[in-house]
């Protein structure tokens, strides 16, 4: 279940950071503490950045303390003029609803912040009985299904984490699949269902697998709401 907010600040044709903080804090006075996602817009209405939080007040809150801000964030905080979000379940969904916003707006800060870097994707692989699921940064040249783009390698991380933790994909290459005897340490630790042993067949493998393209998705809530 997501819950969708808004807060306004005053506008004025001139951005100030005193009024940008003045409208950070008026969002604050009702901001839960609770996952979700945030969304910094100007006066005409752009969103400006896109973040994720796992508590919305805490993380927000940074943004009023100015003199530890950089510059690009200074001026990001004097822009804003109004404040919305979107509250989840759980960091995870936070994480996804994230991806797919900055995907789908390409917010101008969030763009800024990489410093000319390309944002990561996860990658499931092809051509293979038992795809992998990996993080991936670059042109999308390789064969497989993308999702993202994702704010941070981090958020990429944490996302496959819970990716392999609820449907136990394979993370390994295919060199070390094919070259493997016995189940690796991400088996032991309930990461993985040891595919490259036979320890479960490719129409099993595929199932987990759907599910994990319908939670990356976004499309079903009572997946994301299980993790």
């Amino acid at each position: 279940m997501t819950q969708n907010t808004s807060h306004t600040g005053d506008s004025s044709s001139v951005p100030t950071l005193k009024q940008g903080v003045g409208c950070i804090k008026a969002a604050l006075k009702t901001m839960p503490q609770r996952p979700g996602v945030y969304r910094m817009l100007n006066e005409s209405g752009d969103v400006l950045y896109v973040g994720k939080a796992k508590n919305l007040k805490q993380r927000v809150t940074n943004y009023t303390q100015t003199s530890g801000l950089s510059w690009r964030i200074t001026r990001m905080v004097a822009a804003t003029r109004r404040m919305e979000i979107t509250v989840t379940e759980s960091e995870a969904q936070a994480l996804l609803l994230e991806a797919n916003q900055i995907k789908k707006l390409q917010p101008r800060y969030n763009i800024l912040l990489r410093d000319d870097k390309s944002f990561p994707f996860i990658l499931i692989t092809k051509d293979h009985a038992f795809p992998r699921i990996t993080k991936y940064r670059g042109p999308q040249k390789k064969g497989g299904e993308y999702y993202g783009p994702f704010a941070s390698a981090g958020a990429v991380n944490q996302t496959i984490a819970t990716l392999q933790r609820a449907f136990l994909l394979r993370p390994c290459t295919d060199n070390i699949f094919k070259n493997r005897t016995r189940p690796c340490l991400q088996y032991q630790i309930k990461r993985c269902s040891a595919p490259c042993v036979e320890y479960i067949n490719p129409q099993e493998y595929a199932a987990l697998l759907e599910q994990a393209r319908t939670f990356l998705s976004g499309k079903s809530r009572e997946i994301q709401d299980a993790l």
